[in-house]
């Protein structure tokens, strides 16, 4: 797979991805290396990646626990703290390994460190290989809020390593899948139509698709990185999927949802909402719905769930001036940015959800 270049930064992938760090990561570049992991990617990802990583610079692992709900100010503050006692200075790397919290995290620890220090970020999820750890974006959630507090600011570099998905459950493949669906939706309908057989595809079909999911997700990411037009439609599913992944967070009587999971529910949500502003069409929304419910779990929603998740709306960070905006399709493949949904037709999606 070819390099795919960013902004400031390049996508590596495999054996090409280990050669632009032996180049890298010179005595004469960097004081020290720091490796941030969590307890999955130590155990099974570290190994391999410390194996391929030829420097003679010093290296230091520094791992958090495992799960959203670390993706927080307190985990930073305790890394921070280790850097420092470590030794970290301005000329310092992180290279973050692991999954979506990892990256995130990482980066906005870099990024605030000493002023800022570089990193790299190493996904070892699909979740983070095509969204998570690709434009930028870092930050932590506000309690259960998610992404509340963060900066934009691009890594040194990604380096996508796909072998490394052999190590995860199907519940975690599932929940990258979303993201990739997404991006055929919001971005180009060939690509989405190639997951309608999606148990035909093999390793090598799903290798060339995470490829061409990172290039979508560069593409937009590149004519917007501020965020303030065509990056939004990289947010479709996400409004409502945020807050209902948010609101199981914080419930303890629910069952944790996955992101890609919530997101799943958010786009089927907000394709209805789509097709109720006359943005989509009736058939192009049963299309979406059931391919999308084939693949995920239905979830049960009672009044009271559906009144808390609307009132989580309101701390979206893509809101402006309090009106709580969405993307939505203007058919597959293509998307509306800044578009306002009554609670009504909020409510009218999750009663068609419910529905077979």
């Amino acid at each position: 797979m070819q390099t795919i270049k960013a902004n400031t930064y390049s996508v590596f992938f495999n054996e090409e991805g280990y050669s632009y760090l032996s180049e890298l990561l010179l005595p004469t570049k960097y004081s020290k290396i720091f490796v941030l992991v969590d307890e999955n990617t130590s155990q099974y990802c570290l190994p391999t990646f410390l194996a391929n990583l030829a420097t003679e610079i010093e290296i230091e692992i520094v791992e958090i626990e495992n799960g959203e709900e670390f993706k927080n100010i307190e985990t930073c503050m305790q890394l921070w703290q280790a850097l420092t006692e470590l030794g970290g200075d301005r000329k310092s790397i992180l290279i973050n390994l692991g999954g979506g919290v990892v990256t995130d995290l990482g980066g906005f620890v870099a990024c605030t460190f000493k002023r800022g220090i570089d990193f790299i970020n190493v996904p070892t999820t699909l979740l983070s290989m095509v969204d998570a750890s690709i434009g930028g974006k870092n930050g932590v959630d506000l309690g259960q809020l998610k992404n509340q507090i963060g900066i934009i600011r691009e890594p040194k570099a990604v380096i996508v390593i796909p072998s490394f998905l052999e190590t995860l459950s199907q519940l975690e493949m599932r929940s990258g899948l979303a993201e990739m669906l997404k991006h055929g939706l919001i971005y180009d309908k060939n690509y989405w139509n190639k997951f309608k057989k999606l148990s035909e595809l093999d390793g090598d079909d799903l290798s060339a698709l995470i490829y061409e999911s990172i290039e979508i997700k560069n593409k937009i990411v590149s004519e917007d990185l501020s965020e303030n037009g065509i990056r939004k439609a990289l947010n479709f599913g996400h409004t409502l999927g945020h807050a209902i992944e948010s609101y199981f967070l914080e419930n303890e009587s629910k069952t944790k949802l996955l992101h890609g999971e919530a997101v799943a529910i958010g786009m089927i949500l907000e394709s209805h909402i789509s097709m109720e502003k006359n943005l989509l069409s009736r058939e192009e929304y049963h299309e979406i719905k059931y391919i999308l419910k084939d693949m995920y779990d239905t979830i049960l929603f009672d009044k009271n769930d559906i009144e808390k998740i609307i009132e989580l709306l309101i701390y979206d960070k893509k809101n402006e001036f309090g009106k709580i905006q969405f993307a939505l399709l203007d058919g597959i493949g293509s998307i509306k940015i800044n578009q306002e949904a009554n609670n009504e037709l909020i409510y009218k999606a999750f009663d068609d959800y419910k529905s077979s």
